[in-house]
């Protein structure tokens, strides 16, 4: 048997009255309260890293890849995690100040330009001497065998943690005047980024002029500058075919670049999360070097009119022949220049650093 209760038809009502009462008013306070702990949960979860890039000025690698790269780090690294990332030269930022400001955990990551801020740390140089890396194959060997070194000295010195290397590729000789080969530079200004480059150019008895990648295509326009040295695609996205009319496609230096992390911020992640950091810049690294080749392949062509010509704009520069006498000249300046200047440098503030190149990238010189 089954014994059912009825309330009053008052009470009832006054339930029901109560009942929407409560519906009414205290819903929406419910509705917005679970939507600001989803919202504090979801602060809590999402981490957001603040990132200096390349300058935008140089070109296709920073536009079609690292922006890229930024953009879609939660995706690539599977972790709840963006990045704000901003140009180097929409910042304000001079580009040696890169180490001190990554050190201060002012920024979280850095893409930093390793010849400006080996003023900080000269044993940056190391990765890339004058005449060390005549092509990518000994760029890249110079880099896995100098890598650790130079990630335990940024770790040890700046708080800051290496990720990855990678080139702009070949760095060659744009002018303005009429030039046959490196002896020509003789009484020339010449547009140079570190003081590795500023004292070959000297041997040869240039004038190493120390600009700004920004500042160079007015220098060389205006006259500042005779001649500058950068990559073929650096040049052509920035123009300087239209005020030069000599290449000569010889290779002083690969363009060492490098990604590093505050390791503060570092040692936020799990071991796991660290891996799958450390799995993404790998994979981005390995992209760059694999298109900055085809980069450098093609802007050549394009500098000089050749086809095909699909990855930079099309220019008429006079390609200057290489000699053998300058392989030889930028080959020998290793042992004969920029080993022992860079040795003097980086052994001043650390006494193990020229040691340190020769029992790892030295010995491809015998050194």
């Amino acid at each position: 048997m089954r014994f059912h209760y009825a309330l009053p038809t008052t009470f009832k009502q006054s339930e029901e009255t109560m009942n929407r009462l409560l519906t009414t008013r205290l819903a929406p306070v419910a509705i917005a309260a679970a939507l600001l702990a989803g919202t504090g949960a979801a602060a809590a979860e999402t981490m957001t890293l603040k990132a200096i890039g390349q300058p935008s000025a140089t070109g296709e690698i920073h536009k079609n890849k690292e922006v890229p790269f930024f953009a879609e780090f939660a995706e690539r690294t599977g972790l709840d995690v963006n990045v704000s990332m901003q140009p180097l030269d929409q910042t304000g930022i001079k580009a040696t100040e890169e180490l001190r400001l990554l050190k201060s955990g002012l920024f979280d990551i850095m893409s930093l330009r390793l010849q400006q801020v080996s003023r900080d740390e000269p044993m940056l140089l190391g990765l890339d001497l004058v005449g060390q890396n005549p092509s990518y194959a000994d760029g890249k060997a110079s880099v896995d065998a100098f890598y650790d070194v130079v990630d335990k000295r940024l770790q040890e010195k700046f708080n800051t943690k290496l990720l990855g290397v990678w080139p702009f590729g070949p760095q060659v000789l744009f002018c303005k005047p009429e030039i046959n080969g490196l002896k020509d530079l003789k009484g020339l200004k010449v547009r140079t980024y570190d003081q590795n480059l500023s004292n070959f150019v000297s041997s040869l008895g240039g004038t190493p002029v120390p600009l700004g990648f920004a500042d160079v295509h007015q220098s060389l326009a205006r006259g500042v500058v005779d001649c500058a040295i950068t990559g073929p695609s650096s040049a052509n996205s920035a123009a300087w075919p239209e005020v030069t009319t000599h290449v000569l496609p010889i290779a002083f230096q690969i363009a060492t670049q490098g990604y590093a992390i505050n390791l503060k911020t570092w040692n936020k992640f799990s071991a796991e999360d660290q891996a799958k950091i450390q799995k993404a810049f790998d994979e981005l690294t390995a992209d760059i070097w694999t298109y900055s080749e085809e980069l450098f392949d093609d802007a050549m062509r394009c500098n000089v009119g050749e086809t095909p010509c699909e990855l930079n704009k099309p220019y008429k520069l006079v390609g200057v022949p290489v000699t053998d006498e300058d392989v030889a000249l930028v080959k020998g300046s290793v042992s004969k220049l920029s080993f022992p200047a860079f040795a003097e440098a980086c052994d001043k503030v650390n006494p193990e650093c020229s040691s340190q190149w020769k029992s790892t990238v030295g010995k491809r010189f015998g050194m």
